[in-house]
């Protein structure tokens, strides 16, 4: 996000992006065009659209009327309290497990990555390394297996080498930084159905080159509020191409390469189209646009040093959020939920819902690291705070509970769409972005080097 304050005239991305290639000429220019294997797209799914669902698919108990289990704000715990367990729900706990039953072993790719019994516990427990950090006191989430080691060094490796290499998107005095971030582990946690490496890779340089994008153009490393519209339009070409004249159409490609932000954006998209559906595409192309304009919002805010109202900044981050990440779930998987099942109402609200959890998480997490930023810096406890009078703890606190809100409303709705749209591709893609929830708190939690938690309990 953005800092607030007194802005610069213009941005000062352009001496940022020279400090590391203006115009990808070098190492990196070929690599962007040769050497990609194409990616397999896994097997196919063992049910048409008009397969009858085995019986377990629609049974179970419906959610609660007004939001499911634990949906209601009344039912959130006392703040600083632990977070109450919501009673069970077989249709949640369903999509959690994954689909089941004769002509489903399809669905999965990787055994290792299914759930296995649990290890007897050890006489005496010991607390976790530092490094493991630990998740905020009363936040509703459910912990996920250690991602797998061979996986998070493979991707590690290879998403460096894209990015240091091929897109030239971090200079080497950016490597401490990069390597903080923790990519690998994060898109392996998210990703546990992904049936290859390759398939995580998809992810893992659209994430890369988001974050390239954030910071180079809305923080810190040369972001600036001031001309952000123009910089987020150009680089929202190298996701959805211009079609232009023949006169103008090679001064329009050659901004392509201009700097790190546009060369990261042009690259993952590439290899992303070559595995993606015509209809996955779109819908991605959609939920970034979606994401620069919640970019713009906050930016204005920025500019005119205005702190919105609660729910005007929970709004802007219904899109200036993670949506574009969960909701590639089945390219990564390797699989097609088809567009009139992805664009149903009912699916629309579990990726907006999952989208709205993940990023207050998100603010919950981040909120010691913002804190340390110069100006106000908006996340959700510091709205709250400003906007209602709280003190920082309690502020922070309240935001606990709507995120507990956000992810109880989020696991109701998934599980109302399972029991009325049993098709197993709903089923899988539902899980999919309930996997993507819980990796994406994994890896917030985790990551030590990135955040820490306040001293509120």
């Amino acid at each position: 996000m953005p800092v607030p304050g007194p802005s610069p005239a213009q941005s000062s991305l352009p001496a940022a992006a020279a400090r590391f290639g203006t115009h990808g000429h070098g190492r990196g220019a070929d690599a962007a065009t040769v050497g990609r294997p194409a990616l397999s797209t896994g097997p196919a799914l063992p049910f048409g659209p008009a397969a009858a669902p085995p019986a377990h698919l629609v049974t179970g108990t419906p959610p609660a009327p007004g939001g499911g289990p634990g949906g209601d704000l009344a039912a959130a715990p006392a703040r600083g309290a632990a977070a109450a367990t919501p009673a069970p729900n077989p249709a949640l706990e369903r999509i959690r497990r994954g689909p089941s039953g004769l002509g489903t072993d399809g669905l999965y790719f990787f055994t290792p990555h299914r759930a296995q019994p649990a290890a007897p516990a050890p006489e005496a427990p010991q607390p976790p390394p530092a490094a493991q950090g630990r998740p905020i006191p009363g936040l509703y989430h459910h912990p996920v297996p250690e991602p797998d080691p061979a996986r998070v060094a493979e991707v590690s490796r290879r998403i460096k080498r894209w990015a240091v290499d091929e897109v030239e998107a971090y200079p080497p005095e950016w490597e401490d930084q990069f390597d903080g971030f923790s990519v690998g582990r994060y898109m392996v946690a998210c990703h546990p159905d992904a049936p290859t490496v390759d398939h995580l890779m998809i992810a893992t340089r659209l994430m890369v080159a988001e974050n390239v994008v954030d910071d180079c153009y809305c923080e810190d490393h040369g972001g600036s509020p001031v001309g952000l519209g123009g910089r987020l339009l150009l680089a929202h070409t190298a996701l959805d191409p211009v079609h232009t004249t023949a006169e103008y159409e090679p001064a329009w490609a050659e901004t392509l390469l201009s700097d790190a932000p546009r060369r990261s954006y042009r690259s993952a998209m590439e290899y992303f189209t070559r595995a993606a559906t015509p209809s996955q595409a779109d819908r991605y192309r959609h939920d970034m646009a979606r994401l620069h304009l919640g970019y713009l919002a906050e930016a204005a805010w920025s500019e005119t040093k205005y702190v919105p109202e609660v729910s005007e900044y929970l709004a802007m981050r219904q899109f200036n959020n993670f949506r574009p990440c969960p909701t590639i779930t089945d390219t990564v998987g390797g699989y097609e939920l088809p567009a009139e099942l992805h664009a149903m109402p009912a699916m629309q609200q579990v990726i907006a819902l999952a989208g709205n959890a993940t990023t207050i998480a998100n603010d919950l997490y981040s909120y010691t690291k913002e804190l340390e930023s110069p100006g106000l810096h908006l996340n959700l406890p510091v709205v709250i705070a400003e906007r209602e009078g709280l003190s920082h703890k309690e502020a922070y606190l309240k935001a606990v509970e709507i995120h507990n809100e956000l992810m109880h409303a989020f696991e109701a709705a998934a599980a109302e769409l399972a029991l009325s749209c049993p098709d197993p591709r709903v089923v899988r893609f539902l899980r999919g972005v309930a996997a993507w929830v819980d990796g994406n708190h994994y890896w917030h939690q985790t990551n030590t080097y990135r955040y820490s938690l306040p001293d509120f309990w």
